[in-house]
């Protein structure tokens, strides 16, 4: 939408520590640009012409030489659709299109630290209607100690790693740590995609 990429290149352009490095008016052409500029961060819409955003991402994802690109999902309500398949195809998070300039700005900042953009409250919303679809594949947990066990159930709910260090009375940093290794061993791309594979193990029950 020529609007909404203006509305998205005018607010990048005026933050000093931002660079929009190219943007697309369909799904195949923000692949061929993503594969030219290799950017931080890439915003797809979830639903585009020519190519839809799933499709887009999981091209993004996908790709060897693009493992440094993480990728927000444009959408317009938090429980669209398609957010469950974004999460599972790799998507770090996600943007309303309704959203404030700061909080799509904190978005991209977040998420170019290679943090996950699922609040407390966005996430308990996705992962409690996760929860209530069958689980597609079940991840093999027994290389993970209890400890990481009871940790990744905690992100499958929603927790930051400050609440998951105040309910198992550990450190933040320490919480922070469980948290990446549970990550590596599971080869999860990131936190939002941890809480889905705790999803898919059972971990996570309806509110």
């Amino acid at each position: 939408q020529p609007l909404v990429r203006l509305g998205l290149r005018v607010l990048i352009d005026s933050e000093d520590d931002l660079d929009l490095v190219g943007e697309a008016e369909d799904g195949r052409r923000a692949i061929a640009v993503v594969q030219r500029t290799r950017p931080d961060v890439a915003l797809l819409d979830i639903r585009m012409p020519v190519l839809d955003g799933l499709s887009a991402l999981r091209a993004i994802v996908e790709d060897p030489h693009l493992d440094q690109t993480r990728v927000v999902m444009v959408t317009t309500f938090e429980l669209d659709e398609y957010v469950f398949e974004a999460l599972r195809s790799g998507a770090a998070g996600f943007v309303l299109k309704d959203a404030e300039p700061a909080e799509l700005l904190r978005a991209i900042r977040v998420v170019a630290a290679g943090e996950s953009l699922l609040s407390p409250t966005v996430t308990r919303r996705v992962i409690d209607a996760f929860a209530r679809r069958p689980a597609v594949h079940t991840p093999d947990l027994s290389g993970l100690t209890a400890r990481e066990r009871e940790v990744m159930g905690l992100v499958g709910h929603g927790l930051s790693n400050d609440e998951i260090a105040e309910r198992l009375f550990i450190s933040p940093a320490t919480a922070r740590t469980h948290v990446s290794r549970v990550m590596v061993k599971l080869g999860a791309r990131d936190r939002a995609q941890l809480a889905v594979l705790a999803n898919q193990a059972g971990m996570v029950t309806p509110s």
